[in-house]
């Protein structure tokens, strides 16, 4: 799909999902009222508002550094400092919302470049633009996360644990508004590209393909398997102590290291330990075919194309495992029914890592394997 066409639906998904997480965010407040404990448990209530207030505008409901949500600016959590620094958070909420735009364009326009939801494309297209949406919400929270910690009245204070917390905050909201957004987008995506030319699938070797996906998924799996293992990541998190404004990097390192956490067999009965795991396998799974079928999906195996389309995968994979854990979950009864969704969402950091590195392995592996591009003048139509 010519850029032409592409920029009109990355504009309108971007501006979506501005205003989808815009709207979930005011509506943060709403939980405040005594009413809403009666619709649903307090559990319940407190975990919704964990989830809505990193998107609200509202002072009273900013979270503190370690994420539990906090009692208003008179009340310990929040706002460190009542009002004084309020300027500082509106300040960090608009860069939030103006880094999300941004992000989401810059990750869809390739994407819808590279694969139109032409020529049975579309579902990849959609699971595609579902996958960058929360990576679109991490990176935004992230560069707007310096003003939000100024904003606490202590960001001198163990800036990079605050870090780490504040970039952990997205939530499993971007997961689900995500999803309504890549669904408008591959309408209005399809709309534009009535009228273009056709973009027949590419047909890669397979050999190559079936390599490259083993080379990218060995890549994620360094962190899924070797780092996320409860000793190694153990390391990872105490290593590093000191004094200082960049001390103790452990928890934010962490963040975007890990993708899961998991131990031996030792402190539960196996059958239980095997039926975790295989969240774990699912999650390579998923990342292996997603990479399996990549390069032929794509109009060109261009290094951005791949390493969106290997961050795609990864955030995939990733959701999938998620979801298998909260099938198995069993603290629904204990916490409320939507603490099942609270791990929704986590370990996009970490996935956005590994996806990038996945990507160029996986291309260098197809150039390697002597898979090229088509002709510039036949892989690009207008």
């Amino acid at each position: 799909m010519a850029y032409r066409r592409a920029v009109i639906p990355a504009l309108v998904g971007g501006l979506l999902i501005t205003l989808f997480l815009w709207w979930a965010g005011a509506s943060a407040q709403a939980l405040q009222l005594r009413g809403s404990t009666s619709v649903f448990d307090v559990d319940s209530v407190n975990e919704l508002r964990r989830w809505l207030t990193p998107w609200s505008y509202d002072p009273s409901t900013a979270l503190p550094s370690d994420g539990s949500v906090g009692t208003g600016a008179d009340g310990g959590g929040g706002l460190g400092g009542g009002t004084r620094y309020s300027d500082l958070y509106h300040t960090a909420m608009q860069i939030r919302f103006a880094a999300l735009f941004a992000f989401f364009v810059a990750g869809a326009l390739p994407l819808l470049r590279r694969i139109p939801p032409t020529q049975g494309r579309t579902p990849a297209t959609l699971l595609a633009l579902w996958a960058w949406s929360p990576v679109a919400a991490t990176l935004a929270v992230t560069v707007s996360a310096p003003w939000l910690i100024a904003s606490r009245g202590r960001g001198s204070y163990r800036v990079l644990p605050q870090l780490a917390g504040v970039i952990a905050s997205s939530g499993p909201v971007a997961v689900f508004l995500g999803l309504a957004t890549a669904l408008l987008t591959v309408v209005v995506a399809r709309v534009t590209a009535k009228g273009a030319d056709p973009l027949p699938r590419r047909s890669v070797p397979p050999r190559a393909a079936r390599t490259a996906a083993g080379v990218g998924t060995a890549v994620v799996a360094v962190s899924l398997v070797v780092l996320s293992y409860q000793s190694v990541a153990a390391w990872i998190q105490t290593s590093f102590s000191g004094a200082g404004l960049l001390s103790e990097p452990g928890d934010l390192l962490r963040q975007w290291l890990l993708l899961g956490a998991w131990s031996g067999p030792a402190s539960t009965s196996v059958g239980h330990w095997l039926l975790y795991r295989a969240a774990d396998v699912l999650l390579l799974t998923v990342v292996w075919w997603s990479l399996r079928l990549l390069p032929g999906l794509l109009t060109r195996t261009t290094a951005p194309a791949m390493v969106l389309g290997a961050v795609c995968a990864t955030v995939l994979g990733l959701l999938a495992s998620q979801v298998l854990h909260m099938a198995i979950d069993d603290t629904a009864a204990v916490w409320g029914p939507v603490h099942v969704f609270s791990a929704l969402g986590t370990g996009v950091p970490a996935a956005l890592t590994f996806g990038v590195v996945s990507g160029l392995a996986a291309l260098a592996t197809l150039r390697l394997a002597g898979d090229r591009d088509p002709l510039p003048a036949t892989a690009v139509p207008a």
